[in-house]
């Protein structure tokens, strides 16, 4: 159960949505799911939120966590964990320490969620300070 269509995210981005985009909205739905965990807003039987200032939120920080994972190419976040990544001809080398865990969260989807008031903290995500 997304809260975001493939129209909604084209709307969003301004891009065009990739031919698998339903399933990656489910993926981002599944990680704006864990950064509901603990909130409290009103739904219905199916779950998805009544209020429409709240549906539109989630459906905003679900496009946004879908466009970063697809912006870095790391839908699952397994190639984070690594210092290094090649692909072919491109090579991709992860910044700082690395002793935090990667990041598993899109900072923009977030932030959403954080100023709609649907967040009851802060989200703490990526390197260790």
């Amino acid at each position: 159960m997304a809260y975001a269509t493939g129209a909604d995210y084209t709307a969003y981005t301004g891009q065009t949505a990739p031919d698998d985009i339903e399933r990656r909205l489910e993926r981002a739905s599944e990680r704006v799911d864990e950064l509901l965990f603990a909130s409290i807003y009103p739904t219905d039987d199916a779950g998805m939120p009544t209020r429409p200032e709240d549906a539109d939120a989630m459906k905003r920080a679900t496009c946004a966590q879908a466009a970063w994972t697809i912006a870095v190419g790391d839908e699952f976040g397994v190639a984070a964990a690594f210092k290094s990544v090649s692909i072919g001809s491109v090579r991709l080398d992860r910044g700082g320490s690395g002793d935090g865990p990667p990041a598993r969260y899109a900072p923009d989807a977030s932030s959403i969620l954080q100023r709609a008031g649907l967040l009851p903290g802060y989200i703490l995500d990526g390197s260790v300070w």
